[in-house]
């Protein structure tokens, strides 16, 4: 289909879907995204490409910044605000020819697990095209807007980002492939920061292929951004994993499945839609090995202290004095900017601040954060001694023994405790913990700040919509995931 006219069913969908799912908070301009189009749809009939995504249309996350329309973080402290500069990751997109067709809803800075903490309502995910039921499902969060406007046929693919499982547990609701790289593969510069050490920017998409084209345009060193992985050691981990697979040469690969997944929690569609992928995996001559994370029962509770610690410092520069919503009740009273604040952030967005400046506090810094940064480590050494390939980072210049023969290539572990739940149910829930909890199977590679995918594969009982898988491999292994999931599709 002609470029121009796939971007025009793109906004009439976009227009007649958008009310019930409320995936996008602002939709570029017809004329620039028709003008981008045309000129796609040149170079591709002139056989000139700039890249395998060029004539995309891509939806990104409301929390990276685009120049030409607000970056909201789906929070009324940024309602109006718009970016002075793009995001690297947008930047790349547009270098590359892909065309930006707006911002995604979102849990209000990326903090919940449902995207209903949002300035603009919840997202609602796409009705199911196998059965006829007409209950609202939680698209989940936090880049559920990303995942249903993917789901739904809105757009090609789109960028979200993952903290915790942000773009895996929307993915795994959805029904779509979405990706978690490497900590460092993709530039942060330009994503308004939630949790410095485990934000990273995600990718979703209806196939693996367009993921890893996607991943493969926006990736690379930024000078702009000091957590982005050198060339140097990119060059090296390249090199490592070039040389494992010439050594391994045909052999099948080892799939471990971590133990401590298997909770008593996991829904039985979950379970058995597991046990499905295994057996797929083994009839196709794939080599199967249990292994243990035992660290992985601390993640949680880990996740949680990091996370709000590292939020409470960086939203503290939120208080309407240099940009964002101000409240005209402050200066009253000798009060600077608390009903800025107050009216600014939504209820989750409070909670987090509280515990993260109280996990942070000169009386609990040591029991909490002090600690969860002990326990992170404890649980990175788990994945290092599973995996067959060393971390490149931790282990580079140290002899490790064993590691080509004793450990797997990549593991294999469900998304979510169930399938997607009816929002009503979300909504109504007593407790945050309640949301909190259905993180637990996704916040350990961020802690250990390897790539995830997350894959959807068909129920056993053929029922309801593809139930979401993650594949898990060491740090720098994206390929492993893509060469997993194209044999899965």
């Amino acid at each position: 289909m002609p470029i121009a006219r796939e971007v025009q069913r793109c906004l009439g969908a976009l227009s007649s879907q958008n009310a019930y799912l409320n995936a996008f908070t602002n939709v570029r301009l017809p004329e620039s995204l028709m003008k981008e189009a045309a000129l796609a749809g040149e170079r591709l009939t002139a056989g000139t490409p700039l890249s395998p995504i060029d004539g995309k249309i891509i939806a990104v996350k409301d929390n990276i910044c685009t120049d030409d329309i607000p970056t909201t973080c789906s929070s009324e402290m940024l309602r109006e605000y718009t970016s002075p500069f793009a995001a690297t990751a947008v930047k790349r997109l547009n270098q590359y020819g892909a065309i930006i067709l707006g911002k995604t809803n979102m849990d209000e800075f990326g903090m919940g697990s449902h995207s209903i903490n949002s300035a603009f309502g919840p997202v609602r995910r796409p009705k199911s095209a196998i059965s006829a039921e007409e209950i609202d499902r939680s698209a989940g969060g936090s880049s559920g807007g990303s995942a249903a406007a993917v789901a739904a046929r809105l757009c090609d693919g789109a960028l979200g980002t993952d903290t915790g499982g942000s773009v895996r547990l929307p993915a795994a609701y959805c029904g779509v492939y979405g990706l978690k790289p490497s900590y460092g593969m993709i530039s942060r510069w330009g994503v308004v920061a939630y949790s410095n050490s485990l934000d990273t920017v995600g990718i979703l998409a209806r196939d693996s292929t367009l993921v890893k084209n996607i991943f493969t345009a926006i990736s690379g060193h930024d000078e702009h951004d000091p957590t982005s992985l050198t060339q140097v050691t990119r060059s090296r981990i390249i090199e490592t994993i070039e040389s494992r697979n010439s050594r391994r040469g045909t052999e099948p690969l080892t799939i471990g499945i971590p133990l401590e997944y298997n909770v008593s929690e996991l829904s039985p569609s979950i379970l058995a839609a597991w046990k499905h992928t295994i057996n797929k995996l083994t009839k196709l001559g794939h080599k199967v090995k249990v292994v243990s994370l035992p660290n992985t029962k601390h993640a949680l509770s880990t996740y949680y202290i990091i996370a709000a610690a590292e939020a409470s410092s960086n939203l503290a520069k939120y208080d309407g004095l240099r940009y964002g919503a101000r409240q005209n009740t402050d200066w009253s009273d000798g009060v600077l900017f608390a009903n800025t604040r107050k009216t600014g952030f939504g209820d989750e967005v409070r909670r987090r601040i509280l515990l993260g400046t109280y996990s942070l506090s000169a009386t609990a810094m040591d029991n909490y954060f002090i600690q969860a940064q002990r326990v992170r480590r404890l649980i990175q050494n788990d994945f290092n001694s599973a995996f067959s390939l060393p971390h490149l980072l931790h282990d580079h210049g140290i002899e490790t023994t064993n590691k080509d023969t004793s450990g797997v290539d990549v593991l294999l572990a469900p998304c979510s405790l169930s399938p997607a739940p009816p929002l009503a149910d979300v909504l109504a829930a007593k407790s945050p913990l309640d949301a909190y909890v259905n993180d637990v199977l996704t916040v350990p590679a961020s802690l250990a700040g390897i790539p995830a995918l997350c894959i959807p594969v068909q129920n056993p009982s053929g029922d309801s919509e593809p139930l979401g898988m993650q594949l898990l491999a060491q740090f720098g292994d994206e390929n492993a995931l893509f060469e997993i999931a194209k044999v899965l599709e």
